[in-house]
């Protein structure tokens, strides 16, 4: 699995790098067919002016096989904000895995359902 971790208004510490890929460890566990992770990490200061708390904000960008999932988290501390961020990858992960688990096990009682249930008897003989 590939993971970028990036900052934006701010710059990524050791520390965070580490809280994070601790995080999306939890997630390569219940997918293991993650093909990279882009995680941004941001700092916006819009409401500091006016009184209001600086936002701390963790975002995801997961490629799965041709499908790309994107989560967000905005907190008032940057730990929080991954942890959250963590949480709801892991909660598209497991949807997108029980989804896919759904459709094979759909597709094969398929076959079964269209097959011929004539008796042989009840065909005439050619």
């Amino acid at each position: 699995m590939n993971v970028s971790i990036s900052g934006h208004h701010i710059s990524v510490t050791e520390a965070m790098d580490t809280a994070v890929r601790e995080k999306l460890e939890k997630v390569e566990r219940h997918f293991d067919q993650i093909q990279s992770i882009k995680v941004i990490l941001s700092l916006d200061n819009s409401g500091a002016n006016d009184g209001g708390k600086k936002s701390h904000k963790a975002e995801a960008i997961m490629r799965v096989s041709g499908q790309e999932m994107f989560v967000q988290a905005l907190e008032d501390d940057m730990y929080k904000a991954i942890n959250e961020m963590a949480d709801k990858l892991d909660r598209q992960v497991r949807k997108y895995k029980t989804r896919q688990e759904r459709k094979k096990t759909q597709g094969a009682g398929r076959d079964e359902r269209y097959q011929d249930t004539t008796p042989a008897e009840a065909v005439p003989a050619a």
